[in-house]
């Protein structure tokens, strides 16, 4: 499909014509991750189509409507350094980000680009053509290369437990919120204490008749220094040459300093879990209800979340906070393992996503027959560079296995992989590669040097079992280093950790030299 394809075949939320056969980039999800990259490589002259489930740009901030919903880390620095955003306060609720993401999208021209509404279903190398032959919800169609931008937060996870499927009123994740639900005057219960929950208990506790909030791990809650930008100030931002740039970069260094805490001295967090103390301290009153919440792990083993209206929403005379264990669900409630049961009229499950078991991999087949999720199962999630993954040529993720943050913006990790990309099909075209596959000598290398590195964080010391681990224990999640280490190592394109092809036929049948496969010497990182 070349522009000239696509130029004229768009629908008011993006491309409306038939799949093309082929392209040159197939980009999976239209979050940030996908947008950032169609833009990018537009900008390239690459031909990109993207495709998405949904029916918009937005990824998690289209698809988590709750109320409450808002960004945990500051505006500027949660959004893309190429196209600065217009913020009404210093910590963006869902709305305007999704506005935003939106905005870009218009203005950068690529939602001619983007086929909404349209799920992949299949995605298989074919080494005697060099294409990934994609299936999907509205057709079929190949592709020089293969980008997944489908994130880790895109697949909600719902809970085991018995007789949920029973329930017999309103039931919902936070992720799909049924805004038609009244739940004025109800009995409602939240299940889960996690980032989403503390953003939607104050909420709910607001209107509900009764809140029962279901705890089984307590989370350390920071206070949340959010303002709304004064009018002047929010003028200076808009139209001083650099100011915002120099918000943004203060923002970055001020985070990059909770690094050594998280990943080389935990013990330097102790000022942070005074800070969640004095939180806790402020916000309840009954001592019993802040014994409950004061978790019994090192401040940063999971992550950590920030609110001024959490615990006074726990405190609150309609609400009560459940530390037993769920045994079951019935038709009208909840019974804990005390022999409890609790009534409610409306059950809100806010357990999280499929992390460690990413549902695009079971759709991903590599140069062996076997499927992405296959290959991690056996092996455990990892990537080379949290991008490439030995045994599937000319594939990249966009927030791949450790690729995540515990303390600053998942943006600046997007963009630092959306260069690696860049310059990937870069040395492609100039050296004339059919395909790019990680060594995995190189792959394992760099994985085993990343979990050396790994035992000494608090994710793995600080006496918690969090979501970042995988059922091996291992955390396959986060990035444990500065996030500018990141970035430096994926300033280029470093072929010598890759087996590379030649040229190969291309789709239209022009004959070409027969692939051949070289291999490269690893260099260390």
């Amino acid at each position: 499909m070349s522009t000239s394809t696509v130029a004229g075949a768009t629908g008011p939320q993006g491309y409306a014509g038939p799949l093309p056969d082929h392209v040159d980039v197939l980009v999976i999800g239209a979050g940030f991750a996908g947008l950032a990259v169609a833009i990018k490589l537009t900008e390239d002259g690459r031909d990109v189509l993207v495709v998405d489930k949904g029916d918009s740009v937005g990824g998690t901030w289209r698809d988590n409507t709750y109320p409450g919903a808002a960004c945990d880390v500051p505006s500027q620095l949660y959004s893309y350094s190429f196209a600065p955003g217009d913020w009404s306060r210093s910590f963006s609720p869902q709305p305007e980000i999704k506005a935003y993401l939106d905005r870009v999208a218009a203005r950068s021209g690529v939602l001619d680009r983007f086929v909404f509404g349209t799920s992949v279903e299949h995605a298989q190398w074919e080494a005697d053509r060099g294409v990934w032959a994609v299936r999907t919800s509205r057709g079929d169609l190949t592709a020089d290369v293969l980008v997944s931008g489908a994130g880790g937060l895109s697949e909600p996870k719902l809970p085991d437990i018995a007789g949920i499927d029973d329930f017999g009123g309103e039931i919902f994740h936070s992720a799909r919120w049924d805004h038609d639900t009244d739940l004025a005057g109800k009995r409602v219960a939240v299940i889960g204490t996690g980032a989403s929950a503390i953003q939607i208990v104050p909420e709910l506790q607001k209107v509900a008749g009764h809140l029962d909030v279901y705890q089984r791990t307590a989370p350390w809650v920071l206070p949340r220094h959010d303002r709304t930008y004064p009018g002047l100030e929010r003028l200076a931002l808009r139209s001083v040459p650099g100011l915002q740039r120099l918000y943004r970069t203060a923002i970055y260094w001020g985070r990059e300093t909770y690094v050594p805490a998280f990943t080389l001295v935990p013990d330097l967090a102790k000022p942070a879990e005074l800070l969640a103390r004095g939180n806790i301290a402020r916000g309840i009153s009954d001592p019993d209800l802040r014994t409950k919440v004061t978790p019994d792990f090192k401040i940063g083993c999971k992550r950590i979340l920030i609110s001024n209206a959490y615990y006074p929403a726990l405190d609150a005379d309609n609400t009560e906070l459940v530390t037993d264990r769920i045994e079951r669900i019935t038709p009208t409630g909840i019974v804990t393992a005390d022999g409890t049961e609790r009534e409610i009229d409306v059950l809100v499950v806010a357990t999280g996503f499929h992390t460690t078991d990413q549902p695009i991999a079971h759709h991903v087949v590599g140069r062996e027959g076997r499927s992405l999720a296959d290959v991690w199962r056996e092996h455990g999630q990892q990537a080379y560079r949290g991008t490439t993954v030995a045994g599937f040529p000319n594939f990249f993720q966009v927030v791949g296995p450790n690729t995540g943050l515990g303390h600053s913006s998942m943006v600046f990790i997007i963009e630092s992989q959306v260069a690696y990309l860049r310059d990937a099909l870069r040395v492609m075209a100039r050296n004339s590669y059919g395909s790019v596959e990680p060594r995995q000598d190189a792959q394992d290398d760099w994985n085993a040097r990343l979990h050396q590195r790994m035992r000494r964080t608090v994710w793995s010391t600080g006496g918690c079992a969090s979501w970042y681990l995988d059922e091996h224990g291992r955390n396959t999640t986060l990035w444990p280093r500065a996030t500018f280490t990141f970035r430096l190592g994926l300033s280029r394109f470093d072929t010598r950790a890759y087996r590379v092809t030649g040229p190969v036929p291309d789709p239209g049948g022009a004959e070409r030299p027969t692939p051949t496969t070289t291999e490269r010497e690893v260099v260390p990182a």
